[in-house]
């Protein structure tokens, strides 16, 4: 348990987010008792035990959930003859039939790395977005564009990245450029409405793409006819905010189904990562565990 604990301090300490899941409660007969805990991280990898070949596939599907929505949830793995749904309100319900009976609730926490704010250039809005950011959660980074590639390109940070560019006419398009070659999200100019069509133009000529170029923010902030430095600097931050809010990672259509059903005690399996699985006339059957992989082998020779 301290090991587990040490292991998700150390995750936090470097910005990597993780799902920690704990047994809350049970009914007999369970592997597992109140307390057990694991670590699941985004790969999909789980450290720790709350329990067997039922619980552990539910709780990294339910895990990898969170940590893309960064919600909680209480799981319920309800066996054979304990009382059915309707136990919890909000309760997420699997049925666990590996064994006869038994219940275990999980709650599944997900820990987020902090979202990263690069400030490139200076000045009192810069400033006042550092002070703004860190009082908000962000992990403020000021940083001049070289540096700002590099920490963008480090580890994946750009897809939690917001940039703000306010170089003040000073090597604008260089900044912009490099920048927008990196995958962050969300990049801006601070600028009047008439340099920013210069800059956006000057980028255009040098050859950014079409599809990159669209991606800025010029001039940065939402228009709430902010005047000062900390006005500026409030919209700026409610625009990053709100494209943060409402963007949504994309979703690839799998060339092949991602899960299959458990024909044995009805479970969703991840296809990518089942273990035991049995190749019938059908096509491929995938299994939560050995005992339901064994039956229904007993079941198809019977039949043959």
């Amino acid at each position: 348990m301290t090991e587990l604990l040490a292991l998700a301090a150390e995750l936090q300490r470097r910005g990597e987010p993780f799902a920690l899941a704990t047994v809350v409660r049970c009914e007999a007969p369970t592997s597992a008792k109140p307390g057990a805990k694991a670590l699941v991280l985004e790969d999909g990898s789980l450290s720790g035990w709350v329990g067997g070949a039922c619980a552990e596939p539910v709780v990294v599907r339910e895990a990898l959930r969170a940590l893309e929505d960064g919600r909680p949830r209480l799981i319920g793995l309800i066996g054979e003859g304990a009382r059915g749904p309707g136990r919890t309100a909000g309760m997420v319900e699997y049925p666990m039939t590996c064994h006869s009976g038994g219940t275990l609730e999980i709650y599944v926490e997900p820990y987020l790395a902090k979202p990263l704010l690069v400030l490139v250039g200076h000045g009192p809005v810069i400033e006042a977005l550092a002070t703004f950011g860190q009082a908000t959660e962000y992990a403020v980074l000021t940083l001049v564009a070289d540096e700002a590639v590099t920490a963008l390109e480090r580890g994946g940070a750009a897809r939690r990245a917001s940039v703000v560019v306010a170089t003040h006419g000073d090597a604008d398009e260089d900044a912009l450029g490099q920048i927008l070659r990196t995958e962050a999200g969300y990049v801006s100019l601070v600028a009047s409405r008439r340099r920013a069509a210069v800059v956006i133009e000057r980028l255009r000529q040098r050859g950014v793409a079409p599809e990159r170029l669209g991606r800025l923010k010029a001039p940065a902030g939402l228009d709430i006819g902010a005047v000062s430095p900390d006005e500026i600097a409030v919209s700026i931050l409610a625009e990053i905010i709100q494209h943060r809010r409402s963007t949504k990672p994309p979703v690839e259509a799998p060339s092949t189904p991602a899960e299959a059903i458990d024909p044995i005690c009805g479970m969703t399996v991840d296809i990518g990562t089942a273990e035991h699985r049995s190749e019938t006339a059908g096509g491929m059957v995938y299994f939560c565990c050995r005992h339901c992989k064994t039956s229904f082998d007993r079941t198809l020779a019977t039949r043959s």
